[in-house]
């Protein structure tokens, strides 16, 4: 990469960043708005993975409160936003988890999911993953 390529690289990535809302990092309680809209039906109101509308479904819904024990003691960040954003849905009939498109409109915010790079991140997204964490056991 010329030094022109890694300038103009360098300049889009700080653009991008400019565009974020740093002062605006969501809470677990704007989540917790979200989580019962978007996903309680299914995981329950705890997030236990027995809300009515699970109750049919062949993998059942995860307990999400049980994600950072899953992966020994830690919160996968990366992993759960993947998964949340759809990025790591599988598009075939059966498949786990619905499309939210709206969770992914909205203001983006800089999140550091782990790796030391802030990524510019849907707000909405990341505020229902902080309540994710929140409710780990």
């Amino acid at each position: 990469m010329t030094p022109i390529q890694r300038l103009g690289l360098g300049l889009a990535a700080l653009a991008a960043l400019a565009a974020c809302k740093p002062n605006e990092m969501p809470e677990p309680d704007d989540g917790r708005r979200l989580f019962v809209e978007n996903c309680a039906l299914c995981h329950g109101r705890q997030g236990l993975g027995d809300g009515p509308a699970g109750a049919g479904l062949k993998p059942g819904p995860a307990d999400l409160t049980r994600i950072s024990a899953r992966n020994g003691g830690r919160f996968p960040r990366a992993e759960v936003l993947s998964t949340l954003d759809g990025y790591s849905r599988v598009d075939f009939p059966g498949a786990g988890m619905p499309e939210f498109g709206e969770l992914l409109r909205g203001d983006l915010i800089p999140v550091d999911v782990g790796d030391g790079r802030p990524t510019p991140t849907p707000r909405k997204l990341v505020a229902l993953m902080e309540y994710l964490e929140s409710i780990q056991r």
